[in-house]
């Protein structure tokens, strides 16, 4: 029973009121979980509003007031970073008020977060993205993300590997959802910024950096826009001049119809949970005690919430999560971007703004498929096989990517694009299995008595992995395209560069922040034969998250089961009466 009062005006939200009744059928729970995992999960299709968002102002094309990618993408670490602490903080609070109360603030701060984010983008203003979709946003993320987990594992002892592969497949699968529903919307409240002309028709001229068109009356700022991004527009345009702040990327519409849905589909959810009587347990099921031994790496004892942290298992385990998310989680948040970038100039005819959209869509496909088969897997194999599994098979695919990276640009085939996909995708099932098979594997370690909560504290090592992934794979990209940058200028023509972008060479720093020179447009200008570096711009990072694998993998390698004077009866005899 709940230690909470069981009185007041939202009596009906905890723990001791949704108590199931007897014969209740337990397959009703998991409907509920994933319908809250697929909103929540729509996280994982976050660099769909990467290009609108760098654009906001510009549309077609980036502007020197419009917002960088790096900023951008620091408003998902953000979300990964509070939906972590809002786990941990929230897995003990879970065990006293039980998974509806918990649901219920999910949906009000994951829907409402959207909403707060769309004012920020009407305004301009990052600090209101960052509060709502970052802060907002991610705590919402937080609670949605634990409510289910001890609830279905409760509720399945049977099956926990199955069990916690339901509850989290849905956030695996939220992309597969999310993001075709944001394409939509983006185009549905898209508006094409004001059309001067062809940059012959118009008199452009360039001043600290930025691009102007004077009128009798004023100056303009405008965004000069070449063949691919006019392209490469939600409703594709023609090539030349645009103005700066006419149009509408669509993003502020799509936060604020995505923050309404996603609050009544939570809700409703929320409301569905019920939790199973202390003395229930699956009919003509009995604990296998049989399991109990040293290799089995399972237990029948429980650890308390508090002393869990104690242990060195728990220690091992948040590296073994904190590394394998690192390695998925900063590919996650620029996948669109990436694959655009690598494969757009080299196979510009098949890697368009659709294939890169429904490449995220596939990532999410494949993280939810992974999240049920690894997780149900890990009940025949052992949890500590299934990571050995992922570490290992991972080191070697992201060692591939560079491989393939840079034999697409010397031999530009599809053959190299498929290799990509095949190598990124199976990653991406390692990724949402290995979260699904994480709360399984504290089960067996630790017992299912504080679960949940150990499982949210465990969490803050998704936290810290919201950081370094994104952080790690948009500072070693920065890095490699101002090296890349700067060794495509030593083959520029200072004349063509003049014709180009109307100023000269010595302004190239001013030009670069003000985003009127790119590597791209560089490359219409430059001598025949020189190779594009676009591709390779990521080639460190696959390196360095191939690196944290092994890392992890040393770490899922020492495991051992925990040892007795860590057990409940112990530590807190009380509990147990």
């Amino acid at each position: 029973m709940s230690n909470t009062k069981s009185g007041g005006l939202f009596s009906f939200l905890l723990k001791d009121r949704i108590v199931a009744p007897k014969n209740f059928n337990r397959w009703r729970i998991p409907p509920a979980s994933i319908a809250i995992h697929l909103c929540i999960g729509s996280v994982y299709a976050w660099s769909i509003f990467n290009p609108a968002l760098i654009k906001e102002l510009g549309v077609v094309s980036s502007s020197a007031d419009d917002w960088s990618l790096s900023s951008v993408i620091w408003i998902f670490s953000v979300s990964i970073v509070c939906l972590g602490l809002a786990a941990a903080i929230a897995g003990k609070w879970l065990e006293d008020v039980g998974p509806r109360c918990v649901g219920v603030t999910a949906a009000c701060l994951w829907g409402g977060g959207f909403i707060v984010g769309s004012f920020g983008i009407a305004t301009h203003q990052l600090w209101l993205v960052y509060l709502g979709y970052g802060v907002f946003g991610g705590c919402g993320l937080g609670l949605g993300y634990v409510s289910p987990v001890s609830t279905l594992i409760r509720w399945f002892p049977d099956r926990r590997g199955m069990a916690t592969g339901m509850a989290i497949m849905g956030f695996g699968g939220g992309a597969m959802i999310g993001a075709p529903l944001k394409a939509y919307l983006l185009k549905l409240f898209y508006e094409a910024p004001e059309y001067l002309g062809s940059v012959d028709s118009v008199n452009v001229i360039t001043e600290g950096g930025r691009r102007f068109v004077e009128t009798a009356s004023q100056k303009i700022e405008v965004v000069v826009a070449n063949a691919s991004e006019a392209s490469a527009m939600i409703i594709p345009g023609d090539p030349g001049v645009y103005v700066v702040g006419t149009g509408n990327t669509g993003a502020q519409g799509a936060f604020l119809t995505l923050g309404i849905v996603y609050f009544i589909v939570m809700m409703l959810a929320a409301f569905s949970y019920r939790v199973p009587a202390n003395d229930w347990k699956p009919k003509g099921w009995s604990p296998d005690t049989s399991k109990d031994k040293e290799n089995s790496m399972v237990t029948k004892n429980n650890v308390h919430i508090d002393q869990a942290i104690k242990t060195p298992q728990f220690w091992q385990l948040w590296i073994v999560l904190c590394f394998n998310v690192t390695a998925g989680i900063g590919v996650i948040g620029v996948a669109k971007t990436m694959m655009t970038e690598i494969f757009g100039s080299t196979l510009p005819s098949i890697a368009t703004a659709a294939f890169a959209g429904t490449y995220v869509l596939m990532i999410s496909v494949f993280n939810m498929c992974g999240r049920i088969i690894w997780a149900s897997l890990s009940d025949y194999i052992g949890r500590k096989n299934t990571y050995h599994c992922f570490f290992v098979l991972g080191t070697i695919l992201y060692v591939s990517i560079p491989f393939s990276a840079s034999a697409v640009s010397a031999d530009p085939v599809i053959t190299w694009l498929v290799m990509f996909y095949a190598a990124t995708m199976i990653i991406f099932t390692m990724y949402g299995g290995g979260f699904a098979t994480i709360p399984a594997y504290l089960a067996d370690i630790f017992g299912t008595m504080h679960v949940g909560g150990i499982h949210g504290r465990l969490l803050t090592a998704w936290s810290t992995a919201g950081v370094i992934g994104p952080v790690a794979i948009a500072q070693l990209r920065s890095l490699s395209y101002n090296n890349s940058l700067e060794k495509l200028m030593e083959s520029i023509d200072p004349k063509a560069f003049l014709d180009k972008f109307g100023a000269p060479v010595d302004q190239l720093d001013q030009l670069v922040k003000a985003k009127t020179v790119t590597i791209s447009k560089l490359m219409e200008i430059a001598p025949s034969g020189t190779v594009d570096p676009t591709p390779s711009l990521y080639n460190t990072t696959m390196y360095a998250m191939a690196g944290l694998l092994i890392v992890a993998f040393f770490s899922n390698l020492l495991m051992k089961p925990v040892h007795s004077k860590h057990f409940v009866e112990n530590t807190h005899p009380g509990t147990l009466k």
